[in-house]
């Protein structure tokens, strides 16, 4: 599973060929969440509340790039790294 961005001890990955809604996997301390990119639902998993609020920051600020590695990884080709959280 590539990872597309790291901060904060937060790793972001994103798998291919997987299954809808848009969405990217959080892990953190050996949790994980699995996130909606367009609503930043929880699907799956569940993170430290502080750790959430990052991840939904930097998932705002985030949304179009993620939709494109989305894209990507759906047709096969490889993913862009997205900046961190600053």
């Amino acid at each position: 599973m590539p990872e597309i961005s790291r901060f904060l001890g937060i790793v972001i990955l994103m798998y291919y060929n997987d299954h809808n809604p848009p969405h990217f996997h959080a892990r953190y301390g050996g949790m994980e969440a699995v996130v909606e990119i367009e609503s930043g639902t929880v699907l799956e998993g569940r993170l430290p509340p502080r750790v959430i609020g990052l991840v939904q920051e930097w998932r705002e600020t985030h949304r179009d790039q993620l939709m494109d590695d989305w894209r990507r990884a759906r047709s096969h080709l490889p993913l862009r790294a997205i900046e961190p959280l600053e």
